[in-house]
Formats: structure tokens, sequence, C-alpha cells
């Protein structure tokens, strides 16, 4: 693992480093912030997933994190969104919501991207692997959160190891990918047309199909331009109310898809993690 950069900040240190993948063949960037902390003393994760056209980069500048990290004693990761570099297929229509910058989350199966695009086993097994071995890092205490296509990650990686993860929040998530544009483009290209197999990626159809963990937080803007057409947190809503999950859907008056928006309610959702992680 390479340092890019290592900067002092609330206490602890704010991190960004890379490291050659084997399950993406690419070298990975994250960004990892450890808040101050006691000599040998282990610390809990917070896992957080950013949206389409993204890297580590936009929540480590503007996610605003550090503060509310420092005083509740939280390892604050964020991965890239997709395998990068020389040889790593993108869309050949050149669009900004497949290829490049959007992974979905998912393993591909269809060239030519199956060689590169497998975001899920890497955030699911490399990653953690690393920063169990890297950092002071609790990975008996772990959460999850994402934004848009990350919280579309954050909730399937939630629902789908509900024994790692006590605790599973998302601003703006793609909640049924398999029923908007922006998932149907890029399942159909990574992972091909057969539906059925769509479903163990799209939150909507994972509790659906059984899957289930005791709560969940969302916040969503309402002048977000991409609410009705791409997000559809009523789905969420109507999914959750079937399987008995306790869904908090926050609809803030006022506010857009931005960083704005994620900066101003990050740390309640830190605090709701840290009462599920300490």
């Amino acid at each position: 693992m390479e340092t890019i950069s290592e900067n002092r900040a609330f206490g602890g240190v704010q991190g960004v480093y890379r490291h050659a993948s084997v399950q993406t063949g690419t070298e990975m960037t994250f960004s990892a912030f450890v808040p101050p902390h006691a000599d040998g003393a282990k610390l809990p994760v917070v896992w957080y997933l950013s949206g389409l056209t993204c890297t580590h980069a936009n929540v480590t500048e503007k996610g605003e994190f550090r503060a509310a990290c420092a005083e509740l004693g939280l390892i604050f990761v964020a991965p890239d969104t997709s395998p990068r570099g020389q040889g790593v297929p993108d869309d050949p229509e050149g669009s900004w919501d497949f290829g490049l910058g959007a992974g979905f989350y998912v393993d591909a199966t269809q060239p030519p991207y199956a060689r590169n695009y497998r975001m899920w086993s890497y955030i699911g097994e490399e990653l953690p692997a690393m920063i169990a071995s890297a950092f002071p890092a609790d990975m008996d205490r772990q959460s999850i959160m994402g934004h848009s296509m990350g919280g579309h990650g954050a909730l399937t990686m939630g629902l789908r190891f509900p024994e790692r993860f006590r605790a599973v929040s998302a601003f703006a998530p793609i909640v049924a990918p398999g029923q908007v544009p922006w998932g149907e483009k890029a399942f159909s290209g990574y992972l091909g047309d057969d539906r059925a197999t769509w479903r163990a990626h799209d939150a909507v159809a994972l509790i659906e199909d059984g899957a289930y963990i005791p709560a969940l937080l969302v916040d969503q803007g309402d002048a977000d331009p991409f609410l009705r057409r791409e997000l559809r947190p009523e789905l969420l809503r109507a999914a959750c109310d079937g399987a008995g999950i306790a869904l908090t859907l926050n609809l803030r008056e006022g506010y857009d898809h931005s960083y704005y928006f994620i900066a101003t309610f990050m740390a309640d959702h830190l605090h709701w993690h840290a009462a599920r992680l300490l």
C-alpha cells in the first residue's frame, strides 16, 4: 500500500492511499480518516460509497465528516467507484452514467467489463482485508453508507451482509435500479439481459425476496432533479413497510443531489451509525 498523502485533521489523520488490486487488475485509490485514539485501541469502521462520476475525493474534500468522526471515534473509509487506468473499458458512447466512475458496485459478468469491473468483490472482500491489516480497525464493528449510486451499493451490501454491517444509511439512493434508467443501463451492460440476475443487486428486490435488516436511515432532498425518475424512494418505503423494516425516510425541503445536501446531514448519519457501533 502506497501513501499518497496524510494530513492532520481534528486530532486524527486523513490519508489517501493506493494499492494494486487483485480483483480489478488495476491500481485502486481510497481515502481513510483515522480519528484520535489511544495506543492499541481498535475503532469501528464506517464505509462510504460514492455516486456516479465520483472518486474517493468527492466526499473526502466536501463531505464534512471528520469533526463528527473525531468526536465519535469512527474510522471513515471512502473507496473509488470503479476501476481506472490504461486498458480499462469505458462506455463506448462516452456517457457519464456507465463505465469509468460508474461501477455500480457489482461484479460484471459481461465482456469487455468482466475482467476489471469487480467492485462488489473489491468492496466486500479485498479492501476490508487491507483495512483490517493496515489500520486500527475493529472489523466486528462495521457499518455502511453511501450517496446515489453509492446509496444503492450501501443498501445492497447491508441487506446481503446483515451480520457484517450493524448500521446502514444512504443519501438519495437508487433504491430500485432494476426499475429505473440508470440501473437498467448499468445492469444490462455489466450483468446481461436476464433480469432475474439483477435482483441480487437491487435493494427493493432483495427486500421483496426476504432480505432483512432491522432499520434503515435515508435522507432525500425534495428538490433533487433525479428524485422521480431515478431514485424513487417511495418504492423503498413500500418494500420496508411490507417487510417490517423500520425505515426512517427524511424528505428534506429545498435540498438537491449535491454535497451541500450531504454535508448538511452527514453528522446526523454518523451519530446514527455510532449509536449502533459503540
